[in-house]
């Protein structure tokens, strides 16, 4: 799998911060992350005198200084902290922060942004079992009501942070997303639709008869044959086609490729509706509907085909939203629509995860930070599980950033009060440095994001969390009624490592041989017995067997 491009990130996390890219949880009014407080509910008591100084590892991102950062000044002030930030670039920071842990010369406090690097599950048992970075739940007991409250509320996040032994090593970023939890889209140039009199499609063969019309019927009436009917690209935020296509006749996750059926996970890649939906592909990879880069291009090569100069080329991108390969600002915006998913003889799936919300840890303590020191530390991250201290830390501050709503403002989530609005920027203004964006990402759930101001007209960019939150409407529900929780699993730390490269070899099988069976590399007829068996050779049943042991442990949990 090819990491999303810097640009790209960026484009998502400008999305997040205008209310789209990464949200989902829990009740706004259970105290924690609803409307926007000062946090102060347990989260402040006498302070000393002086300063707590408190070395923090950081990823600077972006048009940041956390030196200068107007809410690194104001959680200074609210917590009497001075911190002493190990301020790292995004680039290698993974690698940074395993060199800080092991020379022995690490921090106080591991602040991370998630989508960047973090401590996997895996990470926390270790150094956890090692006495490097300490149990939280003390400190949240006593500390921090917020974070302890939207636990109680809140079993996802309490599985997500609690290891099997019982303690909370590190705190994962709760940023879960509507529209990022059903990831694998498809948009339409509906224009297209309404010059070749075609209906939107609704099962497998209306889409191949959709995509013959847009690859012969000169839709965009150049006299040329230049359409592309379908394409994609390889990277892991919904722009693979392989997902939408495939699930009319089986479950594909775009992940790992799980299935689970009355409590016991099994692999989709080797089920009868795995070969049928590889075969659909195939027919409209044959008839030369999907294009062939979409299997090796990146997304910035996808978005040149979706803005070619020359011509309006593209009929169908695969995508979580359009801005990927069409520019948000330019005239074919307004053009594409979502896909409803595809009904097949065996169903209607929509690949659907956890909305964005990766296992591990963003925040944890270590054996180095003094007692007054891990106090504040954990006082500020309370903060940040109030809807101010949240805004105030993801978005910037408030009265720079965002401000209360004005009369007549509507919130996303329907019936919903509106609480924050967000102050545009201006072209040419100088970054505001006024939050830590991703590294303060702790406590958002769909309420809180539902509670952000949008206007109401999809195909105005500035209202574009609308345009995507009401296309995820037609995904929503379409997930199998049993879904294998990877993301909230807790693997054996004596299974993990086997678990991990089991996972690695068997997910790029089954990826290597279905990109071989669709182009024709591989005879679907003639050599699926043995791509079964080479998935049985790299030893499927036990990989199942962990992931089996981890559910049944976390289901007694």
């Amino acid at each position: 799998m090819k990491k999303v491009s810097w640009s790209l990130m960026l484009l998502l996390l400008v999305l997040a911060l205008t209310l789209s890219a990464c949200s989902g949880g829990n009740n706004v009014n259970n105290g924690t992350n609803g409307t926007p407080t000062d946090g102060s509910s347990g989260t402040t008591t006498d302070a000393p005198s002086k300063p707590v100084e408190i070395s923090v590892f950081a990823v600077q991102e972006q048009g940041i200084d956390l030196s200068t950062n107007k809410f690194t000044k104001h959680v200074e002030e609210k917590f009497n902290i001075k911190f002493n930030f190990e301020v790292i670039p995004s680039d290698g920071a993974k690698e940074k922060r395993q060199i800080s842990l092991a020379s022995g010369d690490y921090p106080d406090a591991y602040m991370l942004t998630h989508y960047i690097d973090q401590f996997s599950q895996a990470d926390l048992l270790k150094f956890g079992g090692q006495g490097v970075i300490i149990p939280l739940n003390d400190l949240i007991d006593q500390y921090a009501p917020n974070i302890k409250a939207a636990m109680e509320a809140n079993s996802d996040l309490r599985t997500l942070n609690t290891a099997p032994d019982g303690n909370i090593y590190g705190l994962v970023a709760y940023t879960q997303c509507f529209h990022c939890s059903y990831p694998n889209k498809m948009w339409i140039n509906t224009d297209w639709l309404e010059k070749l009199n075609l209906e939107m499609p609704t099962t497998p063969e209306e889409f191949k008869n959709v995509l013959k019309a847009f690859k012969t019927g000169d839709p965009n009436g150049n006299g040329k044959a230049d359409e592309v009917a379908l394409s994609g690209s390889t990277e892991e935020f919904g722009v693979r086609v392989l997902p939408f296509l495939m699930n009319p006749f089986v479950y594909n996750d775009d992940r790992n490729y799980l299935n689970m059926t009355n409590g016991k996970v099994e692999s989709a890649a080797i089920k009868p509706e795995w070969k049928e939906g590889l075969a659909y592909a195939k027919s409209l990879y044959d008839e030369g509907l999907i294009d062939q880069g979409a299997f090796t291009q990146n997304a910035e090569a996808l978005k040149k085909i979706g803005e070619n100069a020359d011509a309006e080329i593209l009929g169908i991108g695969a995508g979580m939203h359009p801005a990927i390969f069409i520019d948000m600002a330019g005239p074919r915006f307004p053009k594409y629509h979502p896909v409803p998913p595809l009904q097949g003889t065996n169903g209607s799936f929509a690949t659907h995860d956890n909305g964005g919300v990766s296992p591990g840890g963003k925040f944890a303590i270590t054996n180095k930070a003094s007692k007054e020191a891990q106090i504040a530390l954990i006082k500020l991250v309370d903060y940040m599980y109030t809807a101010e201290g949240q805004t105030n830390g993801g978005s910037g501050m408030k009265g720079i950033d965002w401000e209360d709503p004005a009369p007549g403002d509507t919130a996303l989530g329907e019936g919903v009060t509106p609480m924050v609005k967000t102050i545009p920027g201006v072209e040419g203004e100088e970054p505001r440095n006024a939050g830590w964006s991703g590294m303060a990402h702790y406590y958002m759930p769909k309420e809180y994001r539902d509670s952000w101001v949008q206007g109401t007209d999809i195909n105005d960019p500035a209202n574009y969390e609308r345009k995507l939150y009401e296309a995820t409407k037609l995904y929503e529900g379409h997930e199998p009624k049993e879904l294998f929780p990877f993301w909230s699993l807790w693997v054996d730390p004596a299974d993990s490592d086997e678990m991990s490269m089991l996972q690695t070899n068997i997910r790029n099988y089954i990826e290597q041989n279905a990109l071989q069976f669709v182009t024709g590399s591989k005879d679907l007829e003639k050599d699926w017995d043995s791509y079964v068996k080479g998935l049985q050779d790299l030893k499927l049943d036990r990989y199942l067997e962990i992931l089996q042991k981890a559910y049944d442990a976390s289901v007694k949990g």
